[in-house]
């Protein structure tokens, strides 16, 4: 049996009762450690916590081991159970679906445990989540590598009235360019985009392409850890939420659609004249 568990987006004890319980009936459990992180990271003391509740040790699954070498685990589900555990919900990148398609097609029983993702967490700001377009990624720019197939979605949410989720960029394990070219790989330190630096791309790419999308001046919610104690939301233009630190990752950002009373009601409560008064 292989276990595609949800782990939520706070801390270890956000993973469900049903999750844990999966979790100690496994015989090895991995952790998959690319596509998001929990609140504390995956330091040496972050996963020994996660051992000491769920009673297991943990192997923290990369994004080569994932993409390539998933031939270890799914060996081992065929004749164990394995516990695969994903920050957030099981089904909230691509990656874990690919997963479960090659489980299935070997024959491997697969259960998926479910947990709150950034995709429902969202709603906290008052943005009501059946109002929301498509998700679009902003990867880091680099001198060579600009791409910008993110507008045209935003600009077609916004074309509906739609709100528009953001997920930023993480860069964890990721080979430098320069290694690759000389044959071996040498991972750049881990990387996570702020909601600055994600703003600055946008709006780049909106002087680039001139065809009204956003401007400075459109509403947009900036999170920073959500799901955790310390999450941080803040309600702005996209001038205003520039200027704002938003601390530690993970960072997402929210272009708003058109709004209505009850929402903006909510959003209020977030704004920059209600958190930073002086």
């Amino acid at each position: 049996m292989l276990y595609v568990i949800g782990l939520g987006l706070g801390d270890e004890r956000d993973i469900t009762l049903r999750g844990l319980e999966a979790v100690k009936k496994c015989d090895k459990v991995y952790m998959e450690a690319y596509t998001s992180l929990l609140s504390f990271g995956l330091s040496s003391n972050g996963l020994s916590t996660l051992e000491d509740l769920y009673g297991k040790p943990i192997t923290i699954a990369d994004r080569e081991m994932v993409e390539e070498g998933a031939d270890i685990f799914l060996s081992e589900a065929r004749h164990s159970n394995v516990a695969f555990l994903v920050v957030g919900d099981p089904f909230g990148a691509t990656t874990h679906t690919d997963l479960v398609v090659r489980a299935k097609k070997e024959g491997i029983q697969v259960i998926a445990i479910h947990n709150a993702s950034v995709m429902n967490a969202v709603g906290v700001c008052g943005l009501q989540l059946y109002r929301y377009g498509e998700t679009v990624s902003i990867p880091f720019f680099t001198d060579t590598w600009r791409p910008d197939s993110f507008y045209e979605k935003i600009q077609r949410n916004r074309s509906l009235e739609l709100h528009t989720l953001c997920l930023l960029d993480i860069r964890v394990k990721e080979p430098s360019l320069e290694s690759l070219c000389r044959g071996k790989k040498i991972y750049e330190p881990p990387k996570y985009m702020t909601i600055p630096t994600a703003i600055e791309q946008l709006l780049e790419v909106e002087q680039m392409r001139r065809e009204s999308a956003y401007s400075p001046d459109t509403a947009c919610v900036g999170f920073a850890r959500l799901g955790s104690e310390d999450q941080m939301i803040v309600a702005g233009s996209m001038r205003e939420l520039l200027e704002i630190d938003f601390g530690a990752p993970l960072h997402c950002l929210v272009i708003a659609g058109k709004t209505h009373p009850v929402e903006e009601e909510m959003l209020d409560f977030y704004s920059l004249k209600n958190n930073f008064a002086e």
